[in-house]
């Protein structure tokens, strides 16, 4: 990495962007992998105005590691979310974040067992037992800047949008990514206006969706 990169051009060392790590006991195949973890980047980068580049997803499988719950063994599916907090995300933010969670896990990998089975055959049971947000983390750097706090993420851009630009320029594909996603999405307009920006493309995908539904859309 360049030194000038390395140094960072945000001189305040500030926490990092969200990760979240997706404990699995059950085999998930790759698609399911790639299906979870762009679910997961979309609802996180579409609640705030985190660019998705930021958004890490690992997965971890815990089939051969020894968990109890209640003290007694028990195995079961996670997600843990370690993320930036800060006065302008409220409880009811959280909340609607891990309910569109917990309904990606669903809908991609299975809603689980009944909770009466009328057989004694094992069976792997592909629910998700928890998602857990936990805030916040208290520094670190991610492909060279120093990142912002909560609520802080249009200045961050607007303070370092020279550097992804040249970035971008010498043909970094996450960076060029990015600026197209910042461009597209209106983050670098403030975050008034882009928050405007948001709503009104989230508008433009529900109308898509529901005309499409009726029978009216492009693909009908």
């Amino acid at each position: 990495m360049h030194p000038k990169y390395f140094a960072a051009r945000d001189y305040n060392p500030k926490p990092i962007m969200p990760l979240y790590e997706v404990q699995h006991y059950i085999t998930l195949t790759i698609s399911q992998k790639d299906e979870l973890a762009e679910a997961i980047t979309k609802i996180h980068s579409t609640k705030f105005s985190t660019p998705r580049m930021f958004v890490n997803v690992h997965f971890t499988a815990t089939s051969t590691l020894r968990t109890y719950v209640g003290g007694k063994p028990r195995q079961g599916n996670h997600i843990r979310a370690t993320v930036r907090n800060g006065p302008s995300r409220t409880s009811e933010d959280w909340n609607d974040l891990t309910r569109q969670i917990h309904s990606a896990w669903t809908t991609i990998i299975g809603p689980g067992l009944p909770k009466l089975r009328r057989s004694d055959t094992e069976e792997a049971d592909t629910s998700l037992r928890s998602v857990i947000i936990c805030g916040e983390i208290l520094g670190g750097m991610e492909a060279g800047f120093f990142l912002p706090p909560a609520g802080g993420d249009a200045e961050w851009i607007e303070r370092n949008w020279g550097a992804f630009r040249e970035r971008a320029d010498r043909g970094e594909e996450e960076f060029g990514d990015l600026v197209a996603e910042v461009e597209e999405r209106g983050l670098l307009g403030g975050e008034r206006e882009g928050k405007e920006k948001r709503e009104e493309m989230e508008m433009r995908r529900e109308q898509a969706r529901l005309e499409e539904m009726m029978g009216w859309g492009e693909h009908a």
